[in-house]
């Protein structure tokens, strides 16, 4: 079985990086109120530091896994394509964000009646997050890979 090569360093920054997108994307000045209001988020309930703990260590986790998953997808199709490393690693970053996180997005949200408004912010910054993990891991490929 052959594994692609992965730049684990690159990685962990792209894990990082989707804790700053998130940050300022649902900042109360940027798309936090607006956010909380069509989820139905109180933000002025006081959490216990479980509950306040528990979704930052589950989002870092999960994210790991998705700039594994889109470094190794780049990396494949790098092979397969050739060309640029960098304009590959994009291009593999919106094709996956589109056929399997904004699709999940946009089923699920329909079927739970969720506004179009929250999904099209949702989705929005899903977007955002998968290219900055993108210019991350295509900036920074594998080493003997270009």
């Amino acid at each position: 079985m052959l594994v692609p090569e992965i730049n684990y360093w690159a990685v962990l920054l792209a894990t990082l990086s989707t804790m700053v997108v998130g940050s300022v994307w649902y900042a109360p000045p940027v798309f936090g109120k607006r956010w909380a209001q069509l989820a139905g988020v109180d933000m002025n309930r006081e959490m216990t530091a479980l509950q306040a703990w528990l979704p930052i260590i589950v989002t870092v986790f999960v994210s790991f896994i998705t700039a594994w998953v889109l470094a190794g997808a780049v990396t494949i199709a790098w092979h397969f394509y050739g060309g640029s490393f960098f304009w590959g690693s994009i291009v593999t970053s919106v094709v996956l964000w589109a056929g399997l996180t904004a699709a999940r997005f946009i089923t699920h949200d329909q079927f739970e009646r969720r506004p179009s408004s929250l999904t099209l912010m949702n989705i929005a910054h899903e977007l955002v997050t998968f290219l900055v993990m993108a210019i991350i891991i295509g900036v920074w490929p594998p080493a003997g890979t270009v």
